[in-house]
């Protein structure tokens, strides 16, 4: 007979916190001295391991050696949009799963669905084949509700226009164009001031550094005063950006992949001045230890690792077919001797911030601050491959911003 197995915890709490709050909580699943790190598949504001810093050494070391050659900068950096058109070309809308997490990682999202919530309109820009928008109308009982799906690849836009639910919403309305957050100018169905929530998830990172200041002024622009964005990306030295093998390294912390799609990894401090001017608050840098949760005999939907593969939906992309990158245990060797107590985050290192955000940004319109953080702090996820005994460790940044 085999032995009992172990109860799943499920999220019960967002990644990331209030940063004004005085006791801030984290994830439900919170890796302890008496866990087993094999019974769930994912633990949630683990630590890094003790050499962590030797680890991301060796991997920086690695790709500096062997970076883009100069005369191939230019032709991955000019008509992005078309190699993101490729990739949906060929994965069509089956690569990414539905976003079902987002409800309890953003709850103004389901709040802007209840059927009391007034007038709303939202706009996901970037927003692929609709793997967060239709899970937001599926559940929708605000009649008022008006969605705003957006991308710079044309072949995305199509596969969102071409869901029965966007003929036939069951409840509220949904409309799907093809923009440029980047663009001088703004979607022709939207005026500026008109949008109660900016949805931004896995969008900032594929951008050239370049053009971060006008795809913040184009939110603030879109944004009515008091609008939300809701944001998550990569962090910085997340288990993917440490897997890139030579011949893929843009500029610092700034990659290709096989696919040609572009991908940056994000600091706090580099968000923080984004959208306000100054750096991240000292309460975004903190851990806290979380009483885990065991799970009920239903079935949670809210928990992206919970019946899903192990890794989130939304990362399947990091490893598309012909990137080359070598095994886990290249990039991770080291991942056994994994801390199991919380830690702080240190103070950025020197030459963390990309020089963009050293200067005043040239916005199009305004002046920081644009926005205040309401939300800001780093996912540090330990994803556990039971089968194969692997660890991942991951790091994403996620915020939520308000327009001023």
């Amino acid at each position: 007979m085999s032995a009992e197995q172990p109860a799943r915890i499920p999220k019960t709490a967002s990644s990331v916190h209030d940063v004004t709050a005085e006791k801030p909580p984290f994830g439900s699943r919170f890796l302890t001295e008496d866990a087993d790190v094999w019974s769930q598949n994912a633990w949630d504001h683990v630590p890094p391991p003790e050499d962590q810093d030797e680890v991301i050494s060796a991997a920086l070391t690695r790709q500096k050696n062997a970076p883009v050659p100069d005369n191939d900068k230019a032709k991955y950096n000019e008509k992005p949009a078309r190699h993101w058109d490729n990739f949906y070309k060929m994965n069509a809308s089956n690569f990414f799963r539905n976003r079902k997490w987002l409800h309890l990682e953003f709850p103004e999202l389901r709040a802007a669905a209840e059927h009391d919530a007034g007038p709303m309109t939202v706009a996901e820009i970037g927003c692929g084949a609709g793997n967060a928008v239709y899970p937001l109308l599926s559940a929708n009982q605000n009649p008022h509700l008006k969605l705003h799906a957006y991308d710079y690849s044309s072949h995305a836009v199509k596969l969102v226009q071409n869901n029965p639910l966007y003929t036939s919403p069951p409840v509220g309305t949904i409309q799907a164009a093809v923009w440029d957050l980047t663009s001088p100018t703004l979607p022709p169905d939207l005026e500026p001031g008109s949008v109660d929530i900016i949805v931004l998830i896995f969008v900032l990172s594929a951008l050239h550094p370049s053009e971060w200041a006008n795809a913040v002024s184009n939110v603030h622009k879109l944004l009515k005063p008091g609008g939300r964005v809701l944001f998550r990306d990569y962090g910085r030295y997340d288990l993917t950006q440490l897997r890139f093998k030579g011949g893929r390294l843009l500029d610092d912390n700034f990659y290709i992949r096989g696919d040609k799609t572009r991908v940056y990894f994000f600091e706090l401090d580099e968000l923080a001045l984004l959208f306000t001017g100054s750096p991240a608050p000292a309460a975004s840098r903190e851990y806290s230890a979380v009483k885990i949760v065991e799970e009920n005999e239903e079935q949670s939907d809210s928990d992206p690792g919970s019946s899903a593969p192990l890794t989130p939906p939304e990362l399947s992309h990091e490893s598309p077919s012909g990137t080359a990158t070598p095994s886990l245990q290249d990039a991770q060797q080291s991942l056994d001797s994994l801390s199991l107590e919380a830690s702080k985050q240190g103070t950025p290192q020197a030459g963390a911030i990309h020089p963009i955000l050293q200067q005043p940004l040239p916005l199009k319109e305004g002046s920081h601050p644009l926005f205040s953080i309401q939300q800001l702090g780093v996912d540090r996820r330990l994803i556990v491959n039971r089968k194969r005994q692997l660890k991942m460790y991951r790091v994403w940044m996620q915020g939520k911003f308000c327009k001023l």
